[in-house]
Order: structure tokens, then C-alpha cells, then sequence
């Protein structure tokens, strides 16, 4: 399950953008099985945000798209996968950052 919907953040209070690319720890973490991950994104363009092993085998590419500037949530559902850490990575043309959690089931 992969829900994705723009949500309030830290913004330029003149045209309501996030003043600098983010990517939040995901919550909870621990988790079992589902988790929600929030990101920001400053201007129009092409993101990314995809699942790794910890042996950096891509699980689960969650988004790949066009994005307009904003702060924005991911669900991942994770039943499908066996308990351990994994890295989520957002990634577009003027920023990358990768996080760690872990999976509890």
C-alpha cells in the first residue's frame, strides 16, 4: 500500500514552499508492518524515493515522478517483506539523502 498526499511543513510564509529539501525520519521506527515517511521538495522537478536492503538491493521503488514544490507523506505497507534495516532514499537532481529504519515483525 502506497499512499502519497501533500501535507503542512516548515514553509515561506509569502507562497506557503519549503524553504530547503527535506527528508524526515521515518515514524514509528521501529515499525510492523506499516510506516510513514515525509519528505520536502523546493521546486518542480523528477523524484524519487525507493526501498533498499541493507545489502543495497532496491525493494521498493515508492515514487518516480514529477513533483511540484512541497511537503509530501508516503505509507509503506512492508508485510511483504522479512523483518531488518532497511534504507529509503529521496533522490532528485540537486538532492539525495538516505535514512535508515528498521522493520520488527
Amino acid at each position: 500500500m502506497i499512499k502519497l498526499s501533500a501535507i503542512a511543513n516548515e514553509r515561506d510564509s509569502f507562497s506557503n514552499i519549503p524553504l530547503k529539501y527535506d527528508l524526515h525520519q521515518n515514524y514509528p521506527n521501529p515499525f510492523n508492518p506499516i510506516t510513514t515517511i515525509t519528505y520536502d521538495i523546493i521546486k518542480l522537478q523528477n523524484v524519487e524515493v525507493t526501498i533498499y536492503d541493507i545489502l543495497g538491493r532496491e525493494i521498493k521503488s515508492l515514487v518516480n515522478d514529477q513533483q511540484q514544490p512541497g511537503s509530501y507523506t508516503i505509507k509503506w505497507d512492508a508485510s511483504n517483506v522479512s523483518s531488518g534495516v532497511y534504507f529509503y532514499q529521496l533522490k532528485t537532481k540537486d538532492y539525495i539523502n538516505t535514512k535508515k529504519m528498521i522493520l520488527l515483525k
